[in-house]
């Protein structure tokens, strides 16, 4: 959120307000409530700490007002009336958001100290290209993506066309990386070889639940195909011509 560092501070305000009026909720955790319609039963109401801001009664009601008699509730934490209307409503978008400060050429020194100390903040000045390297280097930081370089057998990393992963979009461990390449791939996977900063050696074997970090090389071995009959002494079949005991002898010919 580009703001200007001249202005007022109700800009922020102003704008924070009208995105949360459509369902977005900025640098916010979903809110710890397990929340279920059931058919029948009532409503069941808990709690594993100790609430300040809603109690059984409110709970009730505010249930009631959305026609709902039939529900479990379970506070995980001391949430608020409107973390329950939330999780009730169901269609609550948590999203991160840094406000940029643009214009602090205009401004003096104090201000902009100021400005830089708030909570996800940032200060810069398009005109005279000011912080921009630090503003990419922060929206990098709060997307949280993670470039993983595959490995074939045998042949060069490809490095110029990674898979990108998140922590918040599927997970960065090996077995999000292989579901990303192709859900049928998961099964075939006997191990995997890493090189990166996530290794503690080069390269080091890991399972399908080793974490992966940014700019990480996998080389992925799948497992080999089994004969069919079985190998070694428990084949049940084999090539070679019959033994003359095992030869099958033909009907006499008819005169």
């Amino acid at each position: 959120m580009v703001l200007d560092a001249s202005k007022s501070e109700g800009h922020r305000q102003i704008l924070t307000r009208e995105l949360e009026a459509v369902g977005l909720r900025l640098n916010k955790r979903p809110p710890q409530i397990y929340f279920k319609r059931k058919k029948t039963g009532g409503i069941s109401f808990n709690s594993t700490a100790p609430l300040t801001h809603i109690d059984e009664k409110l709970c009730y009601q505010i249930l009631h007002e959305y026609k709902i008699h039939n529900a479990e509730v379970l506070f995980r934490e001391d949430s608020t009336v409107d973390d329950l209307i939330d999780v009730i409503e169901g269609n609550r978008k948590y999203i991160k958001c840094v406000y940029v400060y643009n214009k602090i050429d205009v401004v003096g020194i104090d201000d902009v100290d100021n400005l830089a100390r708030q909570p996800n903040s940032l200060v810069i000045s398009c005109n005279l290209q000011l912080n921009l390297d630090r503003l990419l280097a922060r929206m990098w930081e709060e997307m949280g993506l993670v470039r993983v370089y595959t490995k074939p057998q045998g042949q060069q990393p490809d490095f110029g066309d990674p898979v990108v992963l998140s922590s918040d979009r599927g997970g960065c461990t090996v077995e999000d990386f292989c579901n990303h390449i192709h859900r049928s791939l998961l099964k075939d996977v006997k191990y995997v070889l890493v090189w990166g900063t996530s290794a503690r050696h080069y390269p080091q074997h890991c399972g399908l639940g080793h974490g992966l970090e940014d700019e990480d090389v996998v080389q992925i071995v799948k497992k080999k195909e089994k004969e069919e009959g079985g190998r070694g002494r428990f084949k049940s079949h084999t090539n070679a011509p019959d033994r003359i005991s095992d030869r099958v002898k033909k009907a006499p010919l008819k005169t």
